[in-house]
C-alpha cells in the first residue's frame, strides 16, 4: 500500500519508524526520515513502567527524555527561520548534543536489560539513529511526524464511524478531498 501511495515521489518519506517503509523508501529511492516523537514516546513508557515510587526519580529514562527536548526547543527557538538557517542552526547546535545523546543512549544500552521498558527504547532508539538524525541535513525536514499526525487525527477518529466506503471510487474521493483540506489547514488557507 505505502509503495502504490509514494509511487512517482522523490525527496523524503517521515515515518514513525514502521519497517514496511524502510523498503519502501528503498526501493523508490526515497530518504527515510525518523521521528523522535516516537523514539521519545518510548521513554515516558519506560518511565511509567518504573514503581510509582521510582517515577519521580532521576532515571536513566529521564535523562534521554531531558536530552530529547533540548532538542525540541531548539526546534521551537527556529521554526520561524528559513529551511538553510534552520539547517544552519541545526548543525551548530543541535549535532553536538545529538552526538552526546547517541553516546549515552549506547553506552547505556549495554548495561541495560534487553527485556525491559527502558531495553526496548534504547534498542529503538539506537536502530533508528540513522533516521531520527536526518533532519539535521534539510531545514525544511521537520524532528517528528507530529504535524502530520496532527492533521490527519481527525479523519482517524471518523474512520471508525464511518468504517466502509461503499465503493473503491468513493474511498478515493474521501482521501482526495481530505488530502485536500488538510493541505489547505496546512498552508494557512481556510479549506
Amino acid at each position: 500500500m505505502a509503495a502504490r501511495l509514494l509511487e512517482g515521489a522523490c525527496g523524503y518519506v517521515q515515518s514513525d519508524g514502521y519497517a514496511a517503509y524502510d523498503a519502501v523508501a528503498a526501493s523508490l529511492q526515497l530518504t527515510h526520515v525518523g521521528c523522535f516523537a516516537h523514539a521519545r514516546r518510548r521513554f515516558f513508557e519506560a518511565v511509567q513502567a518504573l514503581p510509582k515510587s521510582e517515577q519521580k526519580n532521576n532515571t536513566a529514562a529521564h535523562e534521554i527524555v531531558r536530552r530529547i527536548d533540548a532538542l525540541y526547543a531548539i526546534e521551537r527557538e527556529i521554526k520561524h527561520l528559513s529551511d538553510d538557517e534552520r539547517r544552519q542552526v541545526r548543525q551548530t547546535r543541535a549535532v553536538p548534543l545529538l552526538d552526546s545523546l547517541h553516546t549515552f543512549a549506547q553506552s547505556l544500552q549495554t548495561q541495560t536489560l534487553s527485556s525491559g521498558k527502558l531495553g526496548e527504547a534504547l534498542a529503538h532508539l539506537n536502530k533508528q539513529w540513522t533516521k531520527l538524525i536526518r533532519y539535521i541535513e534539510d531545514g525544511r525536514l521537520a524532528i517528528d511526524t507530529n504535524l502530520a499526525e496532527n492533521a490527519i487525527r481527525p479523519f482517524a477518529r471518523g474512520r471508525r464511524a464511518w468504517l466502509f466506503a461503499d465503493t473503491v471510487k468513493g474511498a478515493k474521493a474521501s482521501a482526495a478531498f481530505f488530502s485536500l483540506v488538510e493541505t489547505a489547514r496546512a498552508n494557512g488557507l481556510e479549506p
